[in-house]
Protein backbone atom coordinates (compact mmCIF):
# COMPACT_ATOMS: atom_id res chain seq x y z
CA UNK A 1 0.00 0.00 0.00
CA UNK A 2 1.39 3.42 -0.89
CA UNK A 3 1.71 5.52 2.34
CA UNK A 4 0.00 8.74 0.20
CA UNK A 5 -3.15 7.08 0.71
CA UNK A 6 -3.00 6.58 4.33
CA UNK A 7 -4.88 10.55 4.59
CA UNK A 8 -7.32 9.59 2.08
CA UNK A 9 -7.95 6.50 4.15
CA UNK A 10 -8.18 8.02 7.37
CA UNK A 11 -10.83 10.73 5.96
CA UNK A 12 -12.86 7.73 4.64
CA UNK A 13 -12.68 6.16 8.05
CA UNK A 14 -13.43 9.08 10.17
CA UNK A 15 -16.49 10.66 7.60
CA UNK A 16 -18.42 7.20 7.29
CA UNK A 17 -18.27 6.36 11.03
CA UNK A 18 -19.73 10.18 11.68
CA UNK A 19 -21.89 9.55 8.69
CA UNK A 20 -23.66 6.21 9.89
CA UNK A 21 -24.00 7.57 13.81
CA UNK A 22 -26.23 9.71 12.65
CA UNK A 23 -30.07 8.97 13.07
CA UNK A 24 -31.59 7.66 10.17
CA UNK A 25 -33.70 5.06 8.65
CA UNK A 26 -30.87 2.34 9.32
CA UNK A 27 -30.87 3.10 12.52
CA UNK A 28 -34.71 3.51 13.59
CA UNK A 29 -35.16 -0.56 11.91
CA UNK A 30 -32.24 -1.65 14.28
CA UNK A 31 -33.59 -0.33 16.74
CA UNK A 32 -36.68 -1.49 15.98
CA UNK A 33 -35.98 -5.16 14.78
CA UNK A 34 -33.46 -5.18 18.12
CA UNK A 35 -36.74 -4.18 20.58
CA UNK A 36 -39.03 -6.17 18.78
CA UNK A 37 -37.57 -9.39 17.52
CA UNK A 38 -34.51 -11.88 18.48
CA UNK A 39 -31.09 -10.81 18.66
CA UNK A 40 -30.63 -12.89 15.57
CA UNK A 41 -32.87 -10.68 13.98
CA UNK A 42 -31.29 -7.95 15.04
CA UNK A 43 -28.07 -8.69 14.07
CA UNK A 44 -28.85 -10.26 10.98
CA UNK A 45 -30.82 -6.95 10.07
CA UNK A 46 -27.06 -4.60 10.71
CA UNK A 47 -25.87 -7.43 8.12
CA UNK A 48 -28.22 -6.65 5.70
CA UNK A 49 -27.48 -3.33 6.07
CA UNK A 50 -24.04 -3.47 5.57
CA UNK A 51 -24.60 -5.73 2.24
CA UNK A 52 -26.59 -2.73 1.17
CA UNK A 53 -23.65 0.17 1.95
CA UNK A 54 -21.27 -2.11 -0.25
CA UNK A 55 -24.37 -1.61 -3.37
CA UNK A 56 -23.77 2.49 -2.93
CA UNK A 57 -19.80 2.00 -2.69
CA UNK A 58 -19.83 -0.48 -6.04
CA UNK A 59 -21.28 1.58 -7.91
CA UNK A 60 -20.20 4.96 -7.03
CA UNK A 61 -16.88 3.64 -7.53
CA UNK A 62 -17.56 2.01 -11.06
CA UNK A 63 -18.86 5.59 -11.74
CA UNK A 64 -22.64 5.07 -12.25
CA UNK A 65 -23.35 7.25 -8.81
CA UNK A 66 -22.09 10.38 -10.17
CA UNK A 67 -24.22 9.18 -13.56
CA UNK A 68 -27.24 9.19 -11.27
CA UNK A 69 -26.89 12.18 -9.46
CA UNK A 70 -26.78 13.86 -12.48
CA UNK A 71 -29.51 12.45 -14.30
CA UNK A 72 -32.92 14.13 -12.95
CA UNK A 73 -35.18 11.16 -14.11
CA UNK A 74 -32.59 8.31 -12.46
CA UNK A 75 -32.26 10.32 -9.25
CA UNK A 76 -36.13 10.83 -8.92
CA UNK A 77 -36.81 7.14 -9.54
CA UNK A 78 -34.24 6.05 -6.90
CA UNK A 79 -35.65 8.56 -4.45
CA UNK A 80 -39.38 7.21 -5.05
CA UNK A 81 -38.38 3.68 -4.62
CA UNK A 82 -36.50 4.52 -1.63
CA UNK A 83 -39.32 6.21 0.03
CA UNK A 84 -41.90 4.41 -1.34
CA UNK A 85 -40.29 1.27 0.80
CA UNK A 86 -39.53 3.13 4.08
CA UNK A 87 -43.78 4.31 3.78
CA UNK A 88 -44.69 0.65 3.23
CA UNK A 89 -42.88 -1.15 6.01
CA UNK A 90 -43.69 2.20 8.02
CA UNK A 91 -47.08 1.35 7.13
CA UNK A 92 -46.99 -1.92 8.66
CA UNK A 93 -45.44 -0.84 11.74
CA UNK A 94 -48.66 1.73 12.22
CA UNK A 95 -50.48 -1.71 12.08
CA UNK A 96 -48.75 -3.69 14.40
CA UNK A 97 -51.35 -4.97 17.51
CA UNK A 98 -50.48 -5.54 21.29
CA UNK A 99 -48.85 -8.75 21.60
CA UNK A 100 -50.42 -11.70 22.80
CA UNK A 101 -47.84 -13.88 24.96
CA UNK A 102 -45.42 -12.54 27.45
CA UNK A 103 -41.89 -12.54 25.62
CA UNK A 104 -40.39 -15.48 28.53
CA UNK A 105 -42.65 -17.78 26.81
CA UNK A 106 -42.84 -16.74 23.41
CA UNK A 107 -39.13 -18.22 22.40
CA UNK A 108 -39.79 -15.78 19.15
CA UNK A 109 -42.47 -17.84 17.85
CA UNK A 110 -43.83 -14.81 15.26
CA UNK A 111 -40.36 -13.89 14.62
CA UNK A 112 -39.11 -12.85 11.58
CA UNK A 113 -37.04 -15.44 9.01
CA UNK A 114 -33.41 -14.67 8.55
CA UNK A 115 -34.03 -13.30 4.74
CA UNK A 116 -36.43 -10.82 5.82
CA UNK A 117 -34.04 -9.49 8.74
CA UNK A 118 -31.54 -9.52 6.15
CA UNK A 119 -33.93 -7.93 3.34
CA UNK A 120 -35.20 -5.16 5.62
CA UNK A 121 -31.66 -3.78 6.10
CA UNK A 122 -30.43 -4.18 2.75
CA UNK A 123 -33.43 -2.72 1.09
CA UNK A 124 -34.20 0.35 4.11
CA UNK A 125 -30.09 0.87 2.89
CA UNK A 126 -29.94 0.38 -1.15
CA UNK A 127 -33.07 2.19 -1.46
CA UNK A 128 -32.29 5.23 0.45
CA UNK A 129 -30.68 8.22 -1.77
CA UNK A 130 -28.88 10.12 1.15
CA UNK A 131 -26.16 7.54 1.03
CA UNK A 132 -25.93 7.49 -2.75
CA UNK A 133 -25.36 11.18 -2.67
CA UNK A 134 -22.93 10.95 0.14
CA UNK A 135 -20.52 8.37 -1.69
CA UNK A 136 -20.89 10.36 -4.73
CA UNK A 137 -20.10 13.59 -3.31
CA UNK A 138 -17.05 11.90 -0.88
CA UNK A 139 -15.38 9.71 -3.47
CA UNK A 140 -15.37 12.22 -6.07
CA UNK A 141 -12.99 14.21 -3.51
CA UNK A 142 -10.40 11.12 -3.44
CA UNK A 143 -10.98 9.10 -6.46
CA UNK A 144 -9.87 10.12 -9.59
CA UNK A 145 -8.43 7.83 -12.84
CA UNK A 146 -4.98 6.78 -11.24
CA UNK A 147 -6.46 5.85 -7.81
CA UNK A 148 -5.28 1.70 -7.81
CA UNK A 149 -7.97 -0.65 -7.34
CA UNK A 150 -6.60 -2.34 -4.11
CA UNK A 151 -7.11 1.62 -2.88
CA UNK A 152 -10.64 1.45 -3.45
CA UNK A 153 -11.20 -2.34 -2.18
CA UNK A 154 -9.65 -0.81 1.00
CA UNK A 155 -11.99 2.05 0.99
CA UNK A 156 -14.78 -0.55 0.57
CA UNK A 157 -13.56 -2.77 3.39
CA UNK A 158 -13.37 -0.10 5.78
CA UNK A 159 -16.50 1.16 4.83
CA UNK A 160 -18.67 -2.79 5.39
CA UNK A 161 -16.88 -3.20 8.60
CA UNK A 162 -17.64 0.26 10.19
CA UNK A 163 -21.08 0.12 9.08
CA UNK A 164 -21.53 -3.45 10.62
CA UNK A 165 -19.73 -2.84 13.92
CA UNK A 166 -21.65 0.36 14.54
CA UNK A 167 -25.11 -1.34 13.67
CA UNK A 168 -23.72 -4.89 14.88
CA UNK A 169 -23.07 -2.72 18.58
CA UNK A 170 -26.56 -1.19 18.56
CA UNK A 171 -28.33 -4.12 17.36
CA UNK A 172 -26.57 -6.44 20.12
CA UNK A 173 -26.90 -3.39 22.96
CA UNK A 174 -30.81 -3.46 22.41
CA UNK A 175 -31.83 -7.16 21.57
CA UNK A 176 -31.15 -8.48 25.20
CA UNK A 177 -33.52 -10.61 27.05
CA UNK A 178 -34.02 -7.98 29.79
CA UNK A 179 -34.37 -5.01 27.39
CA UNK A 180 -36.46 -6.52 25.41
CA UNK A 181 -38.81 -7.93 28.80
CA UNK A 182 -38.63 -4.17 29.49
CA UNK A 183 -40.55 -3.31 26.16
CA UNK A 184 -41.91 -6.55 25.27
CA UNK A 185 -45.79 -4.62 26.89
CA UNK A 186 -45.42 -1.76 24.60
CA UNK A 187 -44.19 -3.62 21.74
CA UNK A 188 -46.66 -2.59 19.96
CA UNK A 189 -45.87 0.97 19.96
CA UNK A 190 -42.48 0.70 19.62
CA UNK A 191 -43.55 -0.84 16.24
CA UNK A 192 -46.01 1.84 15.52
CA UNK A 193 -43.68 4.89 16.67
CA UNK A 194 -41.12 3.41 14.45
CA UNK A 195 -43.10 2.83 12.07
CA UNK A 196 -44.27 6.77 11.99
CA UNK A 197 -40.88 7.63 11.88
CA UNK A 198 -39.72 5.40 8.80
CA UNK A 199 -42.67 6.94 6.77
CA UNK A 200 -41.94 10.48 7.95
CA UNK A 201 -38.13 9.77 6.48
CA UNK A 202 -39.77 8.18 3.25
CA UNK A 203 -41.85 11.50 2.98
CA UNK A 204 -38.76 13.57 3.15
CA UNK A 205 -37.31 11.87 0.52
CA UNK A 206 -39.37 13.58 -1.64
CA UNK A 207 -38.41 16.71 -0.50
CA UNK A 208 -34.57 16.01 -0.80
CA UNK A 209 -32.56 18.76 -2.83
Amino acid sequence: MEFEYLPSIFSVAGLVMISIISPGPDFTIVVKNSLVYSRKTALLTAFGIALGILVHVAYTLLGLGLLIAKTPWLLFSVKCLGAGYLLYIGFKGLRAKKAISPLRNAHHKHDISSFTAIRSGFFTNALNPKCMLFFVSLFSLLIDPNTPVVIMLIYGLIIFVETLSWFGFVAFCLSGKSTREKFNAAGHWIERITGGILMGLGIRLFFMV
